[in-house]
């Protein structure tokens, strides 16, 4: 939460004052305490955090690896060129490459990128969801609330490793293509140093924290019900693999309400790949409007949609299959 304060556009002296004030007394009772885990009922607790933190970054990586990129990308050329439609996007993505193979490779443009991206944020994502999830379960809180509370300090806790990574993908889909990753890495580091890198922070930060919010949050939900519809004893009930599908397609599905989050972080990563000055996220969001209307800030929900499905299917269903079947975890309430 300080890096994110610290680095995207969100300016609140008092919120980073008591952020400071409540990491230093953290810091103080782990040094007098020992670090905290939470234990996951079989004495490994710090064990368990540390194989989340793993599982994130391979589960992200894979992920982004097999459809996540191309439906990033599709995403990202459609929240920036808004008058163009769905399919004609992706035609216009597949053309501008040539045709054939380097057609279809410009759906991986900006994977190297995206590579470090993805395992960085999905180990901090999974590293630190599970902590928060496991805590509010101890402490009592339903699953559902337990889950969207959790998503949401997972999605921020991702702003400030994904910050320059999204921004690297976007210049390379939406920006100077004649310049390398490397080059625009050292063209944006000379010319603005370290913010040069996080335009569009506060829409990161919205979207971060509703998305996963209502990822885990929304699939939790749906799981709650499959169990209470299906199962017998819905309190110690496991589900199934194929249920554990579905709720992630239906959480994935209903999480893509923010998508006017992603309009604006688009927007002002884009003008800023272009050289442009970065407006704020509410600015962004008005000039989109003024320029196509409301529908303009739903611009590339459909690859969206497909992309929400893909990346919850891996990091809330995928993360949940692995703790239970094939780390041997005793599933507790929620999840």
């Amino acid at each position: 939460c300080v890096c994110v304060c610290l680095f995207v556009e969100i300016d609140i002296p008092c919120l980073k004052w008591f952020l400071f004030q409540q990491f230093n007394e953290f810091s103080f009772r782990t040094k007098q305490q020992g670090p905290v885990m939470v234990s996951n009922g079989s004495g490994n607790g710090g064990k368990k955090t540390f194989k989340d933190a793993r599982n994130g970054a391979v589960l992200q990586m894979v992920e982004a690896a097999t459809l996540g990129m191309p439906l990033e990308v599709w995403k990202t050329h459609m929240g920036r060129h808004r008058d163009q439609s769905t399919f004609q996007a992706m035609r216009n993505i597949y053309n501008s490459n040539g045709r054939g193979f380097s057609g279809v490779s410009a759906f991986w443009r900006g994977t190297s990128a995206k590579m470090v991206e993805s395992a960085t944020k999905g180990s901090v994502l999974m590293f630190s969801k599970e902590f928060i999830k496991d805590t509010c379960l101890k402490s009592n809180i339903s699953p559902t609330y337990a889950g969207f509370i959790a998503g949401a300090g997972g999605g921020i806790t991702q702003v400030s490793v994904m910050g320059p990574c999204t921004f690297m993908v976007t210049c390379m889909v939406n920006g100077d293509k004649s310049r390398s990753m490397f080059q625009q890495i050292k063209h944006t580091w000379s010319t603005k140093g370290v913010k040069g890198f996080y335009p569009g922070g506060t829409a990161i930060a919205f979207r971060q924290a509703t998305n996963w919010a209502s990822r885990q949050g929304f699939t939790d939900a749906v799981r709650e019900v499959i169990k209470r519809s299906f199962y017998e004893s819905p309190e110690t009930a496991t589900l199934s693999v194929k249920h554990e599908v579905v709720a992630g397609v239906i959480g994935g599905t209903l999480a893509c309400w923010n998508h006017p989050f992603e309009v604006a972080r688009i927007e002002a990563q884009s003008q800023a790949a272009l050289g442009h000055t970065s407006q704020g996220m509410i600015a962004t969001m008005r000039s989109v409007v003024v320029s196509h209307g409301m529908a303009g800030l739903f611009k590339g929900v459909v690859p969206r949609i497909f992309l929400g499905i893909w990346q919850t299917t891996f990091m809330v269903t995928g993360a949940n299959l692995i703790r239970t079947r094939v780390f041997g975890e005793t599933p507790k309430n929620g999840h």
